[in-house]
């Protein structure tokens, strides 16, 4: 009986920590980017939507950007094509973005719709095609230098954001809607383009003036040293972050997203988190706990 009084004092414990958080956190929105392996490992996927349901009750708006790239490449390598990326963007020609928007918006996202709703939640599925939320335009061919040599890389349809009409966003979410967004932009021509989901997270938190960009992915944060998780950073700078992608020491798929922090934080929003999405109810572990975890970006 002791043993059972003393477990329920502790969780009083963890709500009496979280509560400073709550108040000041009632009525801001998040917006966070849902990647990596808690979007693959069907435990994760239920512990996030918890975390996103338990948001929206407490009065906290959560706005889930997702991408897919994983089930992309699997459904490419079906279908016997070779994944290709450049600075963590996938080269995107046409049969590819198909294959993009058939897997993002007509699989993914409703999952996640599903799976939010599930758990008690109320939400609504978007591509960036609805309402025009993400106009964007074909990024063009880029000239790099390899070995010494300028050649030139055509990413295909993937495009740069141009304006982000949050208007059905804010319109779902006033109303106790968790709004889920696939990273699917429109083109000047109507055209589907792809778009890397960390950097729609990014401007969609900028465009909201979001509270927080919360970024998920496979890794505790960002490392001083590549590779070893003694090294990681839980404070970083935005002119140290460029530094460090400059010189290589954030590389490939990370670039997107400290990019996404730094775009964020340009344009006044007030936090930015990359975080270890594999670990249990990461989510509220970074927002309600005084230690938080991960690498927050500043």
């Amino acid at each position: 009986m002791e043993k059972s009084v003393e477990t329920f004092i502790a969780k009083a414990g963890v709500l009496i920590e979280a509560l400073p958080y709550i108040r000041n956190f009632a009525g801001k929105t998040f917006v966070i980017k849902y990647g990596g392996q808690a979007m693959i490992s069907t435990a994760m996927k239920n512990l996030v939507a918890q975390d996103l349901v338990l948001l929206k009750y407490i009065g906290i708006n959560p706005i889930l950007v997702h991408g897919g790239g994983k089930e992309i490449t699997i459904l490419m390598e079906k279908m016997g094509k070779e994944a290709s990326f450049f600075n963590g963007l996938r080269i995107t020609d046409q049969e590819t973005m198909e294959l993009v928007e058939m897997v993002l918006v007509g699989k993914v996202n409703k999952e996640i719709v599903s799976l939010l709703n599930r758990h008690g939640g109320n939400a609504v599925g978007l591509s960036g095609k609805d309402s025009s939320l993400l106009a964007c335009r074909k990024k063009p061919p880029l000239q790099v230098d390899v070995d010494g040599k300028e050649e030139t890389i055509d990413l295909g349809y993937v495009g740069d954001i141009v304006k982000i009409n949050p208007a059905v966003i804010q319109t779902l979410s006033k109303n106790g809607y968790i709004p889920v967004i696939s990273s699917v932009g429109v083109g000047t021509e109507g055209e589907s383009l792809n778009i890397n989901a960390d950097h729609v997270a990014g401007e969609l938190a900028a465009a909201l003036q979001a509270e927080k960009l919360i970024v998920l992915t496979d890794v505790e944060g960002i490392f001083g040293q590549e590779g070893q998780p003694e090294t990681l950073i839980s404070t970083l700078s935005r002119r140290r972050a460029q530094e460090m992608i400059f010189s290589g020491k954030i590389s490939a798929g990370m670039i997107p997203k400290v990019e996404a922090c730094i775009r964020a934080l340009n344009n006044d929003v007030a936090r930015t988190h990359i975080i270890d999405g594999r670990l249990s109810h990461s989510i509220l572990l970074e927002i309600f706990t005084d230690k938080g975890i991960g690498t927050m970006v500043v």
